[in-house]
Parts: structure tokens; C-alpha cells; sequence
């Protein structure tokens, strides 16, 4: 049985999930989850766990959203000074 994730982890999954939110809501023609999963090759429901921070993201994924969102890797864990993740 696994342990649940530490204190910085959850803060570190929120972050992203903040940011991936961010970047779908800024891309142009209103981009929904549904959609970013399918350019992100996965289901819409990860989307959503993944911007609400109820669920973990690997590196591929990682690197895959970024590249869709068109930022460095770095951007999607980075916390933003308007604060937003």
C-alpha cells in the first residue's frame, strides 16, 4: 500500500493543475478539456483531475502539455505572480 502524497507534492499538483487551467483557458477558440485531452491523447476526465490536483502527472505527460501549450516544461511548474498557480 502506497502512502499519501507529502504536503509539497499536493502543493506541486495544484500548482500545475493551476496552470494547465491557465494556459487552456488563454488558448484561442475557447479550448475545453475535452479537447485538450485529445490533443493530449488522453480522456477529458484526466484533464479535469489534473486541474482540480486530484491526480498525479508523469514527465511524458508533462513535457506533452507543454509542448501543446508552447512554454518550457519549467512554466507548467512554476508559481505565477498573478496569483494563480
Amino acid at each position: 500500500m502506497s502512502s499519501p502524497p507529502s504536503e509539497a507534492a499536493l502543493k506541486v499538483r495544484a500548482r500545475v493543475g493551476a496552470n494547465v487551467r491557465r494556459l487552456r483557458e488563454a488558448m484561442p477558440d475557447d479550448v475545453s478539456q475535452e479537447e485538450l485531452g485529445e490533443m493530449a491523447e488522453c480522456h477529458r476526465t484526466y484533464v479535469s483531475q489534473l486541474e482540480r490536483a486530484k491526480t498525479n502527472i508523469s514527465i511524458d505527460r508533462l513535457v506533452r502539455f507543454a509542448v501543446i501549450f508552447e512554454v518550457d516544461i519549467v512554466d507548467l511548474l512554476l508559481e505565477h505572480e498573478d496569483g494563480d498557480a
